[in-house]
């Protein structure tokens, strides 16, 4: 009876070692060298970078990504279908609310604040340094800018 117990007792103080050293530990999709940014796509101003870190932003259902901006970049007032919740990983992010680009009205964001910016709400972006964020939505991602003049996909009238 008691090497019984003496196993038992054994197995348990062991257990949880031989259980953690046997399980795979998932990488965090956003350490560095696990996400690949390359150029955002072509209805955000030119010089944003970005990375898928979940999902697919092209189908329907949730994805996350992170869109890596210069310092001084800018995003006009445009809208989405479907809520956006932004956390900022790096640097500044100002967000501000209306039709018109203003930057005086803008409220910053700061690294580790997280906001969500409700379907069809108008509202625009700059940055204050380089600056990462992290959105999260729901696919397919759509982008509609306020005044069809700022969608950088339009071509610019001479």
């Amino acid at each position: 009876m008691r090497r019984i117990i003496s196993f038992v007792a054994v197995l348990f103080l062991i257990a949880p070692t031989v259980w953690a050293q046997a399980t795979p530990k998932a990488k965090s999709p956003t350490t560095a060298t696990a996400l690949h940014f390359g150029p955002a796509p072509p209805v955000f101003p030119k010089g944003a970078q970005m990375a898928v870190v979940s999902g697919d932003p092209s189908k329907a259902g949730e994805f996350v990504i992170e869109l890596s901006m210069p310092a001084g970049y800018k995003i006009p007032p445009h809208f989405h279908p479907t809520n956006e919740t932004v956390q900022v990983k790096k640097g500044t992010f100002l967000v501000g609310m209306g039709d018109t680009f203003d930057v005086k009205s803008t409220k910053p964001m700061k690294v580790g604040d997280t906001g969500t910016i409700p379907a069809q709400m108008h509202h625009f972006a700059a940055t204050m340094g380089a600056t990462i964020v992290s959105v999260t939505a729901m696919g397919p991602f759509a982008m509609t800018y306020v005044n069809p003049k700022d969608d950088p996909q339009k071509p610019v009238a001479k």
